[in-house]
């Protein structure tokens, strides 16, 4: 049986990732092989990159996982948790 990667933000009766929409798999740290649905998103915040909620980051519920783009196109990598 396939399993689809589970999408950051969502729960676990969710079907998986949407036709249509844009994802970057987040790589390392408490997220690791969570999609983030990055649609919509500008170049900006594309290399920005993004600072997600991570009930298991090292500051516990209410911390924050921050993760980079490694390329353009390529995956978000885990930096480290900030609270």
């Amino acid at each position: 049986m396939t399993y689809a990667a589970r999408v950051y933000g969502s729960d676990e009766t969710d079907t998986g990732p949407e036709p249509g929409h844009t994802y970057r798999e987040l790589v390392g740290g408490p997220l690791d092989g969570q999609l983030l649905d990055v649609t919509g998103w500008s170049e900006a915040m594309l290399v920005g990159g993004a600072f997600l909620m991570a009930p298991l980051s090292a500051y516990g519920p209410g911390g924050r996982a921050s993760y980079t783009p490694d390329r353009a196109d390529g995956p978000f990598v885990w930096d480290g948790d900030i609270p």
